[in-house]
This record gives structure tokens, sequence and C-alpha cells, in this order.
């Protein structure tokens, strides 16, 4: 039923009977119905280029690719075209190019596996010990990875400045989703059974997560104090179990509040504050840099973020210029102190 809308929403898949058949197997296989879309949306776009220069798709390969990575590439980005370098928006951004072409990967390495076709013509970055240049080999897009963004301190003032004018259901929100680190569809998939006031703890369930791992969270007293105030407000919209934040609006009252809904709230607020690099995803990148800076250990940190390992959790962890340079001169004096006892034969307890 779900790959039947996906082929009215992008009718080139109906046309191919293997494409079809693969989203059905990730349909059947219990993929996120978001993951389905992703895939189906790379994928379309693929066979459209296919169709359109004549190329079978089954039987394509690494030169067609390279045509299908060209067409990214060119596509305007919302930067526009007068640009100098590839991920500053000439084209897709790299991340969405990546996206593009992992279902395009996934599906060739299903018609492998089927023995329609004996390789996969969309390389992948892979390192082997002793090969060539070091053992790495790119793959076809080179990945580029960014540090997260997270707002300077009047940046973030400013941020909760317009926040603290909003409802309690926004501020109670914004306050979770920077508490215990939330993804968007963590916080807006949260469960009225998924608090424990008395512990202040948080379940974020297994199916709500990105890798697929729950875990239990604890968050701050002012936080509790507004989520308190929240649900006194919700029980005035419905005193039933279930999703924790509801819409308010007059079309969908006392709904689940929608991820677009949540997001919509965010860069409203993002750009009156004139912040509009701020988007859903910050108060996470926000929340795990204060750990960083508090002294947590990786570990931890990765445990508190639901990452599966510590990688990720480097990714998120970007102390300030600042705070770097800080480190580096009192690093510095040391080392300088110590050349200077070293030279002058002032070394301590020495003579």
């Amino acid at each position: 039923m779900f790959v039947t809308v996906m082929s009215e929403k992008w009718p080139v898949l109906g046309r191919h009977e293997r494409a079809a058949e693969w989203l059905q197997i990730w349909t059947d296989l219990g993929r996120a119905p978001r993951t389905i879309d992703a895939y189906a949306r790379g994928l379309a776009e693929f066979l459209t280029v296919c169709e359109r220069d004549g190329i079978d798709p089954v039987a394509a390969n690494r030169s067609h690719i390279a045509v299908f990575v060209r067409e990214l590439r060119s596509r305007p980005g919302r930067g526009g075209a007068n640009v100098l370098v590839m991920d500053s928006g000439a084209g897709l951004s790299n991340a969405t190019m990546q996206q593009r072409l992992v279902p395009v990967r996934l599906f060739f390495d299903f018609l492998v596996e089927e023995g329609v076709r004996e390789s996969n013509p969309v390389g992948r970055g892979r390192y082997t010990p002793g090969g060539g240049r070091g053992g790495a080999e790119r793959g076809l897009v080179p990945r580029m990875e960014k540090l997260p963004w997270i707002p300077a301190e009047a940046e973030w003032l400013r941020i909760l400045e317009f926040f603290r004018a909003e409802p309690v259901r926004n501020r109670g929100m914004i306050a979770l989703a920077y508490d215990a680190a939330l993804r968007r569809e963590e916080l807006c998939s949260l469960r009225t059974d998924d608090i424990d006031p008395a512990h202040r703890t948080l379940r974020v369930r297994a199916e709500t997560t990105k890798t697929r791992r729950e875990r239990m969270v604890p968050y701050s007293a002012s936080t509790g104090v507004l989520l308190g105030e929240y649900l006194r407000h919700r029980a005035t919209l419905s005193r039933a179990r279930g999703p924790l934040f509801l819409s308010e609006s007059r079309r969908n009252l006392a709904q689940p509040l929608a991820l677009w809904t949540w997001s919509k709230v965010v860069r409203r607020l993002a750009l009156a504050a004139d912040v509009p690099r701020f988007s859903t995803h910050t108060t996470r990148h926000l929340c795990l840099t204060d750990l960083a800076r508090m002294g947590w250990e990786v570990h931890a940190i990765a445990s508190f973020a639901g990452h599966r390992s510590t990688e990720s959790t480097l990714r998120y962890i970007h102390l300030s210029g600042r705070e770097l340079s800080a480190r580096l001169n009192a690093s510095m004096s040391h080392l300088h102190a110590w050349r200077l006892e070293t030279l002058t034969g002032t070394e301590r307890g020495g003579r």
C-alpha cells in the first residue's frame, strides 16, 4: 500500500518493476515511512535521469552514475549560482547528494544479491589496510564533514527572549529539546507515559530514535516546572493518555503535534530573533557541547545522546575558538615556564 502511494507521488517508480519490488522489501522489513520516502525520492530521481537519457537502469554502469552525479551537482541551490565551491550553493549540498546516492547504491546491491547483475556501479568509500595511498578509497562524491553550528551566547539569549513570549507548550518543548538533547522526532513523539516526574526522567522510545536504541535521560527542575504547567494546560485540551504535545489549531485541535508544525514554530522565532541558522536540531548540538564544556567524558555524552559510537559524538563536541585559545595559552604558558626553568637551571625542587 505504501509503495503504491510512493508510485503515485513519483510515477517513474511504477514504470520500473524492480524499483517497486526493492521498495516493497524495505517497507515489509519495517523501515520508517520517512526512510522509505527518502529512498523513493532518491531512486525516482535516478530513474528519471535514466529515462531522459535512454539508459536501462538495471544495466547502468559507472559512467551513467557519473551523469546522475553531474545532474545533482548542476542543480541550482538555495544560495544561487554565483558561488566558488561545490558545497556552497551551486548545486545540491554535499549531504543532500549523499542522501540521493544512498538509495541508488542500495538498489544496485539488491540487483547484485538477486543475481541480476555482477557488480555495483555506485562506489563506496572504504579503507583497506595496505592498499594504495594509505589504503583509502574515496566514494563517487567525497564526503564533507561539517561541524554542527551552535549559537553564540548573544544569539542564544535572543532566541530565549522570543521564546519567553510563547505559549507554555512551545516553552516546554524548547526546554526539553535542550535539556535532554532530543532530536525533533524524539521530542514530538513523546507520550504522557514516557515522563517520570518523581525522578525527573524521560524515556526516549526506540522506535522514535534514529539509531533505534531506547534510552532514559534526566531533565532539570526548571524544565520540570514548565512541564507541569503544560500538563495542566494539556488537560484542558484532552485528558486522554497518549501523545504529550498536542496541536491547538482549529483544524487539528487536540491532535498530535506534527513534526513540521514544530519546525515552523522554531523557524518563525529564529527569523524574529535574527538568528536564521537556528533550527530544531540546534538545541541538541548546544546541549552536547555544553556537556563537553562541563567535563563529561565522551562515552557518557554518547550514551546520553543515544549515539552508537563515540565517532558520532565527537562531531557534536566543538568548543569555541575562545575556549581552545584559552586552553592553548594555558598549555603554552606551562611549556614556556618549563623551558625557562630548564635553561636557567632553576627546576622545581632543584639546585
